[in-house]
């Protein structure tokens, strides 16, 4: 059941904090499930943002923009994320992760974007994650990009609590 999503923003819409959007997902070997979906900036001028609502993450969506005048803040923040999961112990190699490919429907428009390929090459070459192309404005592939992560966070969490 989904409950209501929180959101603060700042002006011009971007996200200056977090979305949060609490799910009950019922039982799974007796043991109650409850989804939290934080989404947080990707400026790294948030940092400590970022950082914070890492804190406990079981599973990753990095939203990369796939636009090419973006490549550069890109990589940047993925290294970021990286370097802040690593502060916490984490390893972004050993996480649940999925990629998105966002703005997948300014191509319709003219703009100059990267190709999937050099997208894969570019961000996902190392974590060979699940990759999904999406856009948040006309919300092509955000369910299958969270059903995605859903779907190997619960593995990678059954894996550690030895359910086999």
């Amino acid at each position: 059941m989904t409950e209501e999503m929180v959101s603060i923003k700042t002006k011009g819409d971007l996200t200056i904090f977090f979305d949060f959007v609490p799910m009950n997902a019922g039982q799974i070997k007796g043991c109650d499930v409850r989804f939290q979906l934080y989404t947080v900036p990707g400026q790294v001028k948030y940092n400590s943002t970022r950082k914070l609502v890492l804190k406990g993450v079981d599973g990753i969506v990095f939203v990369a923009d796939s636009l090419k005048i973006r490549h550069e803040k890109n990589l940047i923040s993925l290294k970021n994320l990286a370097d802040n999961l690593k502060a916490y112990g984490l390893n972004i190699m050993k996480m649940p992760v999925v990629m998105q490919w966002n703005k997948r429907d300014l191509a319709k428009q003219g703009l100059p974007l990267m190709s999937i390929e050099e997208m894969e090459h570019a961000y996902n070459r190392q974590l060979k994650a699940p990759s999904y192309e999406g856009s948040a404005v006309t919300g092509m592939g955000v369910n299958d990009t969270l059903k995605a992560c859903l779907i190997h966070t619960l593995r990678s969490l059954r894996r550690e609590a030895g359910w086999g």
